[in-house]
């Protein structure tokens, strides 16, 4: 082959690499804003001394450098983020699911990513509780602005209420006290507050007999559904890396049990 033809083979094939190889969707000035969530759900994600930080922050840290982007993080209330979100105030919100605040999304074009993490949501409770039934829960604490799904019936029926809370640590303090039957929240922030902060891992025990849910955190935006494309492009060829981040933050749940 002539020297010029295998200059022009080279520098196509250099070109088709370019123009496929996902790391090159963006533009390193380019910077998109994630509003995430004002409260510490390790080992999710937390805000601490106004940094995001956790599982969340090294994910979206390693998609950046996948993608070639910048990422800075505006915190917010639960319920606030939504109403950002729609109005467009907000490249992307973290995390989310369509499942989530149907009421503020309805009629806009809100595009969500594939699944980053499943969760599994439910109640803890004290040892001697457990398996008591839901007609026994009547005080049930949840986070402030989460809404706890498969308990609505219930609480619309009046036979349970809800106490509402900023913090977890709170929550879970009031549930060790007997203040309230049981608090709703992800098996794994359970865990983490448990043995992180009350030193008492055992404590509080997952009730498997009473109403949960277990489903996933996505990442939403209406505004950048092509890059929506490439994060869940990047979940797929990163899924390894990924994996890695997963077994250093999160317990592991045989998820086939529920």
């Amino acid at each position: 082959m002539k020297k010029y033809d295998m200059l022009h083979v080279t520098i196509v094939f250099i070109f088709i690499f370019l123009m496929t190889d996902p790391s090159f969707a963006g533009n390193k000035t380019d910077t998109y804003i994630v509003g995430v969530e004002n409260i510490e759900y390790l080992p999710h994600y937390t805000i601490e001394n106004s940094e995001y930080g956790g599982f969340a922050r090294e994910l979206f840290n390693l998609f950046a450098q996948y993608a070639g982007i910048r990422f800075t993080y505006r915190a917010l209330p639960v319920n606030r983020l939504f109403t950002e979100l729609v109005e467009k105030k907000i490249d992307f919100k973290y995390p989310d699911n369509p499942r989530w605040h149907t009421d503020i999304k309805k009629g806009k074009s809100v595009v969500y990513s594939n699944a980053v993490e499943q969760y599994l949501a439910g109640a803890v409770v004290l040892p001697e509780r457990k398996g008591l039934g839901v007609e026994n829960v009547q005080a049930l604490g949840a986070i402030l602005g989460f809404t706890p799904l498969p308990f609505m019936d219930f609480i619309k029926a009046g036979k349970m209420t809800i106490h509402p809370n900023q913090h977890f640590d709170s929550l879970l303090a009031q549930a060790l006290l007997g203040r309230i039957d049981a608090v709703y929240l992800d098996i794994n922030v359970a865990s983490y507050q448990l043995r992180e902060i009350f030193k008492q891992p055992d404590a509080l025990v997952f009730d498997p007999s009473l109403p949960y849910s277990k489903s996933f955190f996505a990442l939403s935006t209406t505004k950048h559904p092509e890059l929506i494309n490439v994060f869940n492009q990047f979940l797929i060829k990163k899924n390894r890396e990924i994996n890695v981040l997963k077994m250093k933050y999160f317990d592991i749940i045989d998820w086939s049990e529920y």
